[in-house]
């Protein structure tokens, strides 16, 4: 009797795990995307998107106008694109974001383009080496709503302060952010937080070229 109630205990505890986790989760994904606290920064990061021939797709270029937004009124005054090229592609997607800052007011001087990363975790990777490199630490990371915890717990758990800055056009705004993204966000946050903390990354890059693998790198 006595390991009867003890196993349908264990059962119940570990039916408890599965609801409240992802539930977690979920809710803090949403929560963060719900709720963004944007702060002065030194640096602007922006995380790369699909672009072609060096042209921004439609995520990119929102992320870029909200970089250059947020650069305008003065919470930074350096910007970093991040993101590398897929194969076969004749440029980055960093050097269009840098193309893209310049042609729309952005000095030269003021934007760092880091050519690497194909996912949310090697491109923070990559722009937070650059930032130990200059020796700076806060950053406010530019990209979609259900995307920012992601981000900023990458960021931060890199010696950065991350605050996270989303977008305000284009198909990821938080309206037009459909129930799969935040779906995706938090499961790839669990993936993160359970697995890529232990050194096995997960890349979140998909190759086809759908609904999900526009909402994040």
């Amino acid at each position: 009797m006595f390991l009867f109630k003890l196993l349908r205990r264990a059962i119940s505890f570990l039916l408890l795990l599965v609801i409240v986790i992802p539930v977690f989760a979920l809710g803090k994904t949403w929560y963060a995307a719900n709720n963004p606290t944007v702060r002065n920064g030194e640096v602007i990061a922006v995380l790369g998107a699909a672009q072609l021939d060096g042209r921004p797709g439609l995520v990119l270029e929102a992320r870029l106008t909200e970089a250059k937004r947020i650069y305008d009124v003065g919470l930074a005054k350096k910007i970093i694109t991040v993101g590398g090229g897929a194969p076969g592609d004749r440029t980055t997607e960093a050097a269009a974001g840098r193309i893209w800052l310049m042609q729309n007011g952005v000095k030269y001087a003021d934007i760092k383009a880091v050519e690497v990363g194909r996912d949310t975790l090697s491109s923070t990777k990559a722009y937070a080496a650059e930032m130990r490199d200059q020796k700076i630490k806060n950053v406010i990371i530019v990209t979609d709503p259900f995307h920012c915890l992601r981000s900023m717990t990458m960021a931060n758990d890199r010696g950065l302060i991350a605050t996270c800055s989303p977008v305000q056009s284009g198909p990821n705004t938080l309206e037009k952010s459909g129930f799969k993204y935040l779906i995706r966000e938090a499961g790839a946050y669990l993936a993160y937080i359970t697995l890529g903390r232990r050194g096995v990354q997960i890349s979140d890059r998909l190759p086809s070229d759908n609904i999900l693998n526009k909402v994040t790198p």
